[in-house]
């Protein structure tokens, strides 16, 4: 694909502004094709998008064809490498520097309420009046801000790794303002997560009272809980021989995690509406901070015209081929998927595992899964196929899997519904109320194959033996997965959803532009 982006010239805006973290257009996956999905299915919208990633060599060009409705694309980074600049002191912004402080710890109060003045003092950074990456880096308020914190908050790790805790950690909010200031006259802004794109939208949103939309796939902050849990590159003191406290050894680590709550609450106090693609996740941003009544669930929906069943003879035994469709991530759980197969070769000789998506987002997680291949002796058996299209994969299996240990409301599963393909999958986001159904009258369609725990390789091994071996199990659940995937998760069904949202939205926007005005 070209790399050549479209640019809205300055002071001319567009409908919607999508405010997009390490996904579209750069990045294949279930996020990416949906933000896609969404602007070529509302044609008579414009939009633009605000691209957040975290360094320019983390991402390949572009991997979609963009559409002509899309009218402008931006692209910012977080890295961030200011010059030096000799430590001052300014008295003018004393104010400012006391509003940081006590922002922060307003931050340090678990499940506090976002207040106006928290608003306020955020709303400020990078502006005139505010305080800017170089007050922050180089001032003796914030040396002096920092020490306090670190003598009364944190005494085992060490200052040093402490120091570049803050500096890492507020480096890119102060980038967000930066980008706030040039971006063209949305009239409707839209994040797909919380995270940096919703410290994003809440600045926007309060500095240009413009209607901010989030929609989350996953929850941020629970994906963000699961990644820092296994970072290597945070320098707490598990690494050291200490006999402290657990609670003040991982401090920095926890410190991160409140961080990605803080600006999630932020994100939600400036959102409206919050989406979420299923009840449980809506119940979850209403636990971390989400005004109930703003909350509403938009299910996923997928073109079933892409997908069209394999032909089949009723009670035909199904290929014994099973396919995992995803990247190569830990979150995944390839290895678990890999160590599951095992299982089924062992009772069936002839099935074979697939692999279907890219490895290059953590290559050396994708090695460990190949050496892991060959140590258990399937080779030949697990195959790993790279990235493909899935309507041309599906005809092919016989079963769908899914090892993952996050997800929202995967569109795998619902395409592989549409294709006449029965899943297995861990119980994790909506994937039981997708193979089980969530209303009565959905339930009773009945299952379109089976929920494993969590990293249980030989459950899953032993579902997916069950599913292939027995025709009529197969057929039932192919039939329950095409009869709820036509009723209840279509494309035109979301398409109207988030029409729907958006003419909402925009009629707001003009109120509020009249009044402004006036």
């Amino acid at each position: 694909m070209s790399d050549k982006l479209p640019r809205l010239a300055p002071g001319q805006g567009a409908d919607i502004g999508l405010l997009l973290e390490g996904t579209y257009p750069y990045v294949s996956g279930g996020v990416s094709s949906w933000v896609h999905e969404i602007i070529t299915g509302l044609p008579e919208l414009s939009f633009g998008i605000v691209f957040i990633g975290s360094a320019p060599e983390d991402y390949k060009p572009i991997r979609y064809k963009l559409p002509p409705n899309l009218v402008h694309v931006e692209t910012h980074y977080l890295v961030d490498k200011p010059s030096p600049r000799k430590v001052g002191h300014s008295k003018a912004k004393e104010k400012e520097f006391e509003a940081l402080a006590k922002l922060h710890d307003e931050f340090r109060q678990p499940g506090a309420e976002i207040s106006q003045a928290m608003r306020a003092a955020v709303g400020k950074i990078e502006t005139e009046s505010g305080i800017n990456w170089r007050d922050f880096l180089y001032s003796e308020e914030t040396w002096h801000q920092i020490c306090a914190s670190y003598h009364r908050f944190c005494t085992s790790p060490s200052f040093v790794d402490y120091f570049w805790t803050v500096r890492t950690m507020h480096g890119p909010l102060f980038k967000m303002g930066s980008i706030a200031a040039a971006v063209p006259q949305f009239k409707v802004l839209h994040s797909i997560s919380t995270g940096y794109a919703g410290f994003l939208g809440s600045l926007l949103e309060q500095r240009r009272g413009c209607p901010y939309i989030l929609t989350e796939h996953g929850i941020y902050t629970k994906e963000r809980k699961i990644d820092l849990a296994h970072a290597d590159w945070i320098k707490d003191a598990r690494e050291a021989l200490s006999s402290g406290l657990e609670e003040d050894r991982t401090y920095v680590r926890r410190l991160w995690v409140r961080f990605f709550e803080d600006i999630g609450r932020l994100a939600y106090a400036a959102a409206d509406p919050i989406v979420s693609l299923y009840e449980g996740n809506r119940q979850r941003q209403i636990a971390d901070g989400a005004p109930a009544q703003r909350t509403q669930v938009i299910p996923n929906g997928i073109d079933l015209g892409r997908f069209t069943p394999a032909p089949r003879k009723p009670g035909e035994r199904p290929p014994p081929i099973i396919g995992l469709i995803g990247r190569v991530v830990p979150i995944k759980d390839i290895r678990g998927f890999i160590r599951a197969m095992r299982g089924v070769v062992a009772h069936m000789p002839e099935a074979e595992g697939w692999i279907i998506g890219p490895e290059d987002e953590d290559p050396t997680y994708a090695r460990d899964c190949h050496e892991l291949v060959r140590g258990l002796g399937l080779e030949g058996k697990v195959k790993f196929l790279g990235f493909q299209k899935p309507d041309e994969m599906f005809p092919k299996m016989g079963l769908t899997v899914l090892t993952s240990i996050s997800e929202a409301l995967p569109l795998v599963l619902l395409e592989s519904f549409a294709s006449g393909v029965p899943v297995v999958s861990t119980d994790v986001g909506s994937c039981r109320e997708l193979i089980e159904g969530r209303l009565p009258e959905d339930r009773a369609l009945g299952a379109a194959g089976a929920v494993v725990p969590i990293a249980a390789p030989l459950e899953a091994s032993a579902a997916m033996v069950k599913m292939l071996k027995d025709p009529a199990v197969w057929w039932r659940a192919r039939e329950a997965g095409l009869a709820r995937v036509r009723t209840y998760y279509t494309r035109d069904l979301m398409f109207a959803s988030y029409r729907s949202v958006y003419k909402t939205a925009l009629e707001a926007a003009g109120g509020r532009h009249r009044v402004r005005a006036s």
